[in-house]
């Protein structure tokens, strides 16, 4: 299973209206682990009656302060986890947090572009703070509802004409295939609703290099419909069937076998598994398009087999 850190609420912050930023600590001071620009957490939040949710957050701070973690947290009146941190969260609590993890790191280049929508904004603000040290050539294209609602404006206006806002309360609409356009080979970091995404992947081209993470899984997870597989776990010797209506990860947690998992629903990478033989049929919004094609992992929450038979190593 993968570990937990037990962290403390050192700080509470309004990072804009409906953002809360949280500052988190090791309760005895000792250095937290690594990370890399790109990287989230998992936040165990323990509601009364609801205990068990967990939901993940990208790092926004600084990889290089191992003292702390900043995590920002849009309230979303349909959301369980924000809500209950912008509602009981507070400076001194407890708080149980997963070490970070990494499915979207940037890659130092000579050009790079960045675009964001609303809370997107999160994993992209320590990759602009990487690029701007390491002399890269780089653009932010930001877009939100209204300024108030955009979190760390005052952090992106020192970086004056690097960063472009677009507030539709404003009238002001980001020209996504201009952008990709403009980009070239570039690489573009992309971050924010779906639509947006979306957008970026409708207008990029063959020779586009789009990287993108997404908070949500745009791709089809309906398995009612779905052909039944056999899964062999190298590891064990365990051999399984995976009905349609199942999923590998029910599957193998059924038959008493290790394997970590958070949001099972394919965005958030805990459950990555090597794959030994088989095809998957990847169906989440973690692995990109090189990766799908090379099928070394695969995400055993949401992703599928192909065939009649898969191997992991498990």
């Amino acid at each position: 299973m993968t570990p937990v850190l037990t962290l403390q609420v050192a700080e509470r912050v309004d990072e804009a209206d409906g953002v809360a930023g949280l500052i988190l600590t090791d309760p005895q001071g000792l250095p937290l682990p690594e990370w890399t620009p790109g990287a989230h957490v998992d936040v165990h939040l323990d509601r009364p009656g609801r205990p068990g949710i967990v939901r993940q957050y990208s790092l926004c701070g600084d990889p290089a302060d191992r003292s702390r973690y900043r995590i920002a947290v849009l309230l979303e009146p349909q959301g369980e986890g924000s809500a209950h941190i912008h509602q009981s969260v507070r400076p001194g609590q407890l708080v149980r947090v997963s070490p970070p993890r990494n499915h979207f790191a940037f890659e130092p280049a000579e050009r790079v572009v960045f675009v964001a929508g609303g809370i997107g904004i999160t994993p992209l603000l320590p990759m602009l703070h990487a690029a701007e040290a390491a002399g890269t050539d780089w653009h932010l294209h930001y877009a939100g509802r209204e300024p108030g609602t955009m979190a760390f404006g005052e952090s992106l206006a020192r970086f004056g004409e690097r960063v472009t806002v677009y507030a539709s309360s404003r009238g002001e609409r980001m020209a996504v295939p201009a952008i990709v356009a403009e980009a070239g080979r570039a690489p573009i970091y992309a971050c924010g609703p779906a639509r947006l995404l979306d957008a970026l992947e409708q207008a990029a081209g063959q020779d586009t290099d789009l990287r993108v993470e997404r908070f949500e899984n745009a791709n089809e997870v309906t398995l009612e419909t779905d052909h039944e597989f056999e899964v062999h776990l190298e590891l064990t010797g365990t051999t399984l069937t995976v009905k349609p209506g199942e999923t590998i990860l029910e599957k193998v947690v059924e038959a008493g076998v290790p394997a970590p998992s958070s949001c099972r629903g394919g965005t958030c990478g805990t459950c990555e598994t090597f794959v030994l033989e088989g095809e998957p049929d990847h169906r989440d919004a973690v692995l990109n398009a090189k990766e799908r094609e090379e099928s070394e992992v695969m995400m055993i929450c949401v992703s599928r087999c192909k065939g009649k038979r898969l191997v992991l190593e498990l």
